[in-house]
């Protein structure tokens, strides 16, 4: 495992996103809590998870409560594990998801998911989405509350534009550390964001990591061809004798020495074989063949 920071913080290059543990879907508890152990032995020390991780019909919490259990069961190292979770968004009844951006639910929001994680202060919490009908200043102040008062050591954004980004920095100082947009071979719209990461010292953490890659296959005519999407990214896995998936989060960790993907899992088998794509290094040959792969 390669490591790279948040802040003043060591972390494991690629964390676990713990949504698909706790949302509609998910696997049982079991497998869950199984599926942390397994990015935990495979030396992931970065779980991402937020107070909306649940079920339609359900109630804000249930994906903390899970990885605070996991933790407390796992058997090995615990102390580097940091626990970053959002909140801001919630779930309808339809499954849709909510935004609430007011300070006042924020500071709620945060005190409540630190019970639920337990601890002295919640590891890294992040604005889960700015709120259009809330100035995103006030959002903002609540984190700066929040550090203030020490609820919350390092604070985070999600979803946000280079100005957002810029007005947090200016905000909160060095103790914004994290952005994590939408960022993936299928999405690539938050280059800027990215590059504007780097040149801060933030951690750029992309969500749906994996993107289209994971639901992509050169099945028939296109696997004779070598053409169709992301053709690149498995001719480079064969050749590698490793995943698309794994080829994939090597592109992104090839990106910038600031990001930190989150892939998603709800299997241990899935976690081990994001986790190895830490010890994965693309030659400049394979990373211009992986840009210039067509997108659908």
């Amino acid at each position: 495992m390669r490591y790279r920071t948040l802040g003043d913080v060591r972390v494991s290059a690629i964390g676990l996103g713990a949504m698909p543990l706790s949302i509609e879907g998910h696997p049982d508890e079991r497998q869950a809590l199984a599926t942390v152990h397994a990015a935990l032995d495979a030396g992931v020390t970065l779980i991402d998870t937020a107070d909306s991780y649940y079920a339609p019909g359900g109630v804000p919490g249930p994906g903390e409560s899970l990885v605070a259990r996991a933790l407390a069961t796992y058997r090995g190292d615990r102390d580097s594990v940091l626990v970053a979770t959002k909140g801001g968004r919630g779930r309808t009844a339809d499954g849709g998801w909510t935004v609430n951006g007011d300070p006042r639910h924020l500071k709620r929001a945060a005190r409540s998911s630190l019970a639920r994680l337990g601890g002295s202060a919640i590891g890294l919490y992040q604005l889960h989405k700015p709120d259009p009908a809330v100035p995103f200043a006030d959002s903002l102040g609540a984190l700066h509350e929040l550090l203030e008062e020490g609820t919350i050591r390092l604070a985070g954004l999600s979803n946000v534009n280079t100005a957002q980004i810029r007005l947090a920095r200016r905000m909160l100082g060095d103790r914004l550390v994290s952005v994590q947009n939408r960022y993936s071979p299928a999405v690539r719209d938050s280059e800027a964001e990215l590059r504007l990461c780097a040149e801060l010292g933030l951690a750029f953490l992309p969500w749906s990591p994996l993107g289209g890659i994971s639901r992509s296959s050169l099945d028939g005519p296109s696997a004779v061809a070598g053409t169709g999407p992301y053709a690149a990214f498995h001719r480079v896995a064969r050749g590698r004798g490793a995943s698309p998936q794994q080829i994939a989060l090597a592109w992104l960790l090839a990106k910038s020495p600031t990001v930190v993907p989150i892939p998603g899992a709800s299997r241990p088998q899935s976690i081990r074989d994001s986790a190895a794509a830490a010890d994965l290094v693309l030659g400049d040959a394979e990373l211009a063949e992986l840009d210039g792969d067509a997108r659908p």
